[in-house]
């Protein structure tokens, strides 16, 4: 048996080294808002609960000087009753941890920041040729807690992130208070629902099959782009680009599933969900989507949607081969200004 205070220490360990490295990637503003959601989950503090600032204020200093110097620490092997594994090793990991009831990730995010969580097992299932790990109570994280996560033929949808990334949805929304945007539309499909947490309950059980609709996609991507992609992101350095490069992936992942499982199905509230997620530079990319969701608040038809989505699985995979061949012939250049530059050049709006 596993010692699981020692295997949650090590994995945590890791997390702050991979936090340490990557904490200056962000804006300050997106900083402290990942920061204030790490404080949640790291005091267990109820997702409806005030969080007081004076608290907040001195664990993020206490935070920030943990992490000091921990960027130049190696990580660190997990040690199982069978022996030392390599933090990346996941797939070895889970073959260990699963019949015990864990589950463990490690892979890559934006900015090729390392993320590492360590979580109780739910549920396990194969769909098609893909292994589906979805995860509950989580015991060690990083700061930047994906809902979900692709690893070759293996997909993590962590329930836990995903009940704290749409209340960090609804919290949004209740600053606004604007019902004119697509999350007003997603709680007002809810509004019978008299508790927050029933809420939540409703619409995580409805959320963790659209990011695995994604995850999909991202995999559908990635047989048809190939290995070739990732070393391109890899050899590109954080940037604008870098995002914009993942936004192309993301939309030809939902064009080649989410979209298309979400129309099928006439899944209403996952519909508005999907575009209260946008990102303002997935917007810029795809304003065809847009004015096609747009559309069906409007009218009710969902034609636009539907042809928006056949259209966009040929524009985005066109798209991303073009920006694979331009990194090719610069022999993976692209740290240089002007590969840079032909690559934006190739990502031009739907």
């Amino acid at each position: 048996m596993i010692n699981l205070g020692e295997l949650a220490h090590t994995v945590q360990t890791n997390c702050h080294i991979s936090d340490a490295r990557h904490a200056g990637s962000y804006s300050m503003c997106i900083f402290l808002l990942k920061m204030r959601e790490y404080f949640r989950w790291e005091n267990q503090i109820p997702l409806s609960q005030q969080i007081e600032k004076a608290a907040i204020g001195e664990w993020l200093l206490e935070k920030e000087q943990s992490w000091e110097g921990m960027e130049d620490h190696p990580y660190v092997p997990l040690q199982l009753e069978s022996g030392e594994f390599d933090p990346f090793d996941a797939k070895q990991i889970n073959a260990e941890l699963n019949p015990l009831g864990y589950v463990y990730s490690s892979g890559y995010g934006v900015f090729n920041k390392p993320h590492f969580f360590l979580g109780q097992l739910k549920k396990t299932y194969q769909k098609s040729d893909v292994t589906i790990y979805i995860s509950a109570c989580e015991y060690a994280r990083d700061l930047v807690a994906p809902p979900a996560m692709s690893l070759g033929d293996t997909i993590f949808i962590r329930e836990e992130s995903l009940r704290r990334m749409i209340w960090e949805k609804i919290e949004e929304w209740q600053w606004k208070q604007d019902q004119d945007t697509a999350m007003a539309r997603v709680l007002d499909f809810y509004r019978h629902e008299q508790d927050v947490e029933r809420i939540l309950d409703r619409l995580c059980e409805n959320e963790s099959h659209n990011v695995l609709l994604h995850e999909i996609g991202e995999a559908q991507a990635g047989r048809l782009l190939g290995r070739e992609w990732e070393d391109m992101l890899n050899d590109i350095p954080r940037s604008q680009t870098e995002l914009q490069i993942r936004a192309v992936r993301d939309h030809l992942a939902d064009c080649l599933s989410t979209l298309p499982a979400l129309l099928e199905t006439e899944n209403i509230p996952s519909l508005h969900f999907y575009f209260a997620n946008f990102t303002a530079m997935r917007k810029e990319l795809f304003p065809a989507a847009v004015q096609a969701y747009q559309h069906w608040v409007k009218t009710g038809e969902l034609t636009q949607l539907d042809d928006i989505a056949t259209s966009g699985q040929h524009y985005w995979s066109d798209v991303a081969k073009q920006l694979m061949a331009t990194w090719r012939t610069t022999a993976g250049g692209a740290r240089d200004t002007a590969p840079h530059q032909a690559l934006e050049k190739l990502i031009q709006p739907l």
